[in-house]
């Protein structure tokens, strides 16, 4: 299993914002591709910003270049999701998943 991790930010009043994008327009589109395992969304507040932490589950880096097409480490961003974001990661990291909860 892969990971792939990507960080945004946020202005406060803008936080539900993004949230709403991602878990209601972006995670049914990836919950429909093969390979993707799921996502969990990060956050951590401070007093001028929100940082988001998306980290998905993918079963390989060949799912990941059919979601992300050939340059799988370039952040795939939509539209909506830059409105709402006052900056964000340009690339992802991936990481390998060595140990998980129950195995």
């Amino acid at each position: 299993m892969i990971v792939r991790a990507w960080r945004g930010y946020a202005t406060p009043s803008h936080e539900e914002a993004y949230r709403d994008h991602l878990l209601r327009t972006v995670r049914p589109k990836l919950e429909a591709l093969s390979g993707f395992g799921g996502l969990y969304l990060l956050r951590r507040r401070d007093s001028a910003e929100v940082e988001f932490q998306v980290l998905t589950l993918w079963n390989s880096m060949e799912d990941i270049r059919a979601f992300a097409g050939p340059d799988p480490e370039r952040a795939v961003v939509e539209p909506e999701a830059e409105a709402a974001l006052v900056r964000f990661d340009a690339s992802v990291r991936h990481y390998e998943v060595l140990a998980q909860p129950g195995r």
